[in-house]
């Protein structure tokens, strides 16, 4: 038989493992409460709310904007805004012919012959008749930067005889040729046949594509 003081004992280590567990248990349930208002955060920081109901709409796909050519813009307003000097030296780079004709170094005579010839046909045309110099300017820069960029060969710049300038002298006929030889994507030009606007245009080859010098091949002319 046990004693006394063993009862005694064995009722104390009860009510302390009853004890633990009520604690543990609270514990739990604060825990669960914290829990709780935690998911709720919104609900009970603006009140009560009420649930639309479903009424089994579908969501229409959003599509994504398209890209923007982002750097390919910024590259060619750069070539836009590249400066063309008028006081370029031009004249020690045009060929001593009866129309001052040009040509990269790798380009060979043979190439200026058949564009003179009229081999290539013309493909664009830009008149700078009646624009002031620094607006004929920035329309041709223009205009054989996106030729080139087209992939275009052959096209005519009209700058004028003169016949209506002050002295009958032509204001824009020197400075489109300085203008054309710092133009990279111009490979010749020569003087427009009487047919094409005689000594008021050029005949201009562009870079258009990878042929150069006597490698490039003639696209046939209408006739």
């Amino acid at each position: 038989m046990k004693s006394l003081a063993d009862l005694k004992t064995l009722h104390q280590e009860l009510k302390l493992r009853q004890r633990l567990l009520e604690e543990e248990q609270e514990r739990r349930a604060a825990a669960a409460r914290l829990a709780e208002q935690e998911r709720r955060i919104f609900e009970l920081t603006v009140g009560p709310i009420t649930r639309l109901p479903d009424r089994r709409q579908a969501l229409p796909e959003r599509q994504p904007p398209a890209p923007e050519p982002l750097q390919r813009e910024a590259d060619e307003r750069a070539v836009l805004l590249q400066a063309l000097s008028d006081d370029f030296d031009v004249e020690s780079l045009l060929e001593t012919d009866d129309s001052l004709s040009f040509r990269r170094p790798e380009i060979s005579i043979e190439v200026v012959r058949k564009l003179r010839r009229g081999h290539w046909a013309l493909q664009a045309q830009i008149d700078l008749h009646g624009l002031r110099r620094d607006e004929a300017r920035e329309a041709l820069s223009a205009f054989v930067h996106d030729s080139a960029r087209r992939g275009l060969r052959c096209v005519r710049v009209v700058h004028g005889k003169g016949h209506g300038s002050p002295g009958r002298e032509p204001v824009l006929k020197g400075r489109v040729r300085r203008w054309l030889v710092q133009k990279a994507e111009v490979l010749a030009f020569v003087q427009a046949k009487g047919s094409d606007g005689g000594a008021g245009a050029l005949m201009v080859l562009l870079d258009g594509g990878p042929a150069r010098g006597a490698t490039i091949q003639p696209a046939p002319v209408d006739r």
